[in-house]
C-alpha cells in the first residue's frame, strides 16, 4: 500500500474489509464459475461472466443481471463481458437466469468494486475563529442566507456524563449568539439538518423520524418516517434530493417530498469502505463528510462513492479549550458568501472558519 493511502487508512481510521465476500450460486444445478472472479475490481475494469454446466444440461441461452439491471445475455454457455465504469462502488450482485430444456434457473454471485483514486491530502488555513456554546453536542451544520443553523444532539460529555438537549437552532456565527431554538423532548436525539426550499429537515438518531420545519419560524410542518429502519446521522441536500448517512458506508438520497429512496452511495476510500460517515455539506459538487471520532473530513464524489480528498484536522483540537465535555469532531457549513468552511465538535468552546486548499 503506497504511503499516502496508507496516510487515508489512518485519519479517517478504517480497517480493510474481508477480502472473502463472493457469494456461491444459491443452487447446485448451475453456478457461477467463481474461479474467474478476482476478490477486488476497479472502475476500469471488466468482469468475464460464465455459467459452469456441471449436469451437462443442454442449455438454450443465460440471461445476466447485475444489481438486478439486464446487461444481456449469450446463447448456450458463450461469456459475457461487462464494464464496470459506470457501477457505483460496492458489492454487485450478479445473477443468470438460464433456460435449458424447457424450464428455467438461478445462479447467482457477488463481487467488489472498489475505488480506483488515491485520495489526496489537503492543506488549510484558519480565517477566524469565533464561539461556539459549549452546551452544543454539534450534530447539524449549515448556512442559511448568511446564517448559520445547529441542529444539536443530547448527548453526554466526555467526563460529567451530563446530557445535553436536542435542538434546532439560528445563530450569529460571529457572537454565538442563539437568535431562535426548538427543542426536542428528552427520548429524540436530534442528528444531521440542511436546508431545501426555505425548510429545514432534522434527522433523529434511533427514532427512525425526521422533521420539516419553517427555516423563518421554525414551526414545524410534518413528521416524516424514514424509508426503512436505519439510524439517521448526516444530512445534507444537492438543491434536488436530500442525501442522508446512516452509520454504515452507505449515504442514501432521498426525495425531499415522498421521503422515498431514490438511490445509494457506498462510500470507499482507494479499496477501503469508510464506514460511520456522520455531519454532511454539499460544497461545489462534492460531498464533505465527517467520520465519526476521527479528526479528518473526507471528500467524496456523489456519483460513484470514492473519496477523493482528505482534510486533516486533528490540530483545531489542540485550539480549543479543553472542558471536561469536550467531546469530537462534528460540524461542517459552507458559506458561499465568503467561500469558506466552518467547523466545530460537540460541546466546543470555538468554530474555526477556514480556507482549503492543495
Amino acid at each position: 500500500m503506497k504511503n499516502y493511502n496508507f496516510l487515508s487508512v489512518i485519519l479517517l481510521g478504517i480497517t480493510l474489509a474481508s477480502c472473502n465476500e463472493t457469494k456461491k450460486g444459491e443452487n447446485t444445478l448451475f453456478a457461477f464459475d467463481n474461479s474467474k472472479f478476482k476478490e477486488q475490481y476497479k472502475p476500469q475494469e471488466a468482469l468475464s461472466l460464465e455459467i459452469l454446466n456441471s449436469n451437462s444440461k443442454t442449455i438454450d441461452s443465460v440471461v445476466y443481471y447485475v444489481n438486478d439491471k439486464k446487461i444481456g445475455s449469450k446463447k448456450g454457455v458463450d461469456k459475457l463481458s461487462f464494464e464496470l465504469k459506470d457501477q457505483k462502488l460496492g458489492y454487485q450482485n450478479l445473477k443468470a437466469l438460464v433456460y435449458y430444456e424447457g424450464q428455467n434457473s438461478e445462479a447467482t454471485a457477488r463481487v467488489e468494486l472498489v475505488s480506483d483514486i488515491q485520495p489526496k491530502l489537503l492543506k488549510y488555513t484558519i480565517v477566524n475563529t469565533y464561539p461556539h456554546d459549549i452546551q452544543a453536542y454539534t450534530q447539524g451544520l449549515e448556512f442559511y442566507r448568511d446564517t448559520l443553523y445547529e441542529g444539536t444532539g443530547n448527548g453526554s460529555g466526555n467526563s460529567t456524563g451530563k446530557k445535553g438537549i436536542s435542538s434546532l437552532r439560528k445563530t450569529n456565527y460571529k457572537t454565538g449568539e442563539v437568535y431562535k431554538k426548538v427543542e426536542l423532548a428528552d427520548n429524540y436525539f436530534g442528528e444531521g439538518i440542511t436546508i431545501l426550499n426555505n425548510k429545514v429537515y432534522q434527522l433523529t438518531w434511533q427514532n427512525n423520524e425526521g422533521y420539516v420545519y419553517d427555516a423563518d419560524t421554525f414551526k414545524k410542518e410534518k413528521t416524516f418516517t424514514y424509508f426503512k429502519p436505519i439510524e439517521g446521522w448526516g444530512l445534507t441536500n444537492d438543491g434536488k434530493y436530500l442525501y442522508q448517512s446512516d452509520g454504515t458506508e452507505k449515504i442514501w438520497i432521498i426525495d425531499p417530498t415522498t421521503f422515498k429512496e431514490v438511490d445509494y452511495l457506498n462510500v470507499y476510500s482507494f479499496e477501503t469502505k469508510i464506514k460511520a460517515v456522520n455531519e454532511l455539506e454539499w460544497i461545489d459538487g462534492k460531498i464533505y463528510g465527517n467520520v465519526y471520532q476521527k479528526d479528518a473530513i473526507a471528500v467524496i464524489n456523489p456519483k460513484n462513492g470514492a473519496v477523493e480528498a482528505i482534510i486533516n484536522l486533528a490540530d483545531l483540537k489542540k485550539k480549543i479549550t479543553q472542558l471536561p465535555d469536550t467531546d469530537v469532531l462534528n460540524g461542517i457549513a459552507y458559506n458561499p458568501k465568503t467561500k469558506t468552511i466552518f467547523v466545530t465538535g460537540k460541546n466546543w468552546d470555538k468554530m474555526f472558519e477556514i480556507k482549503v486548499s492543495e
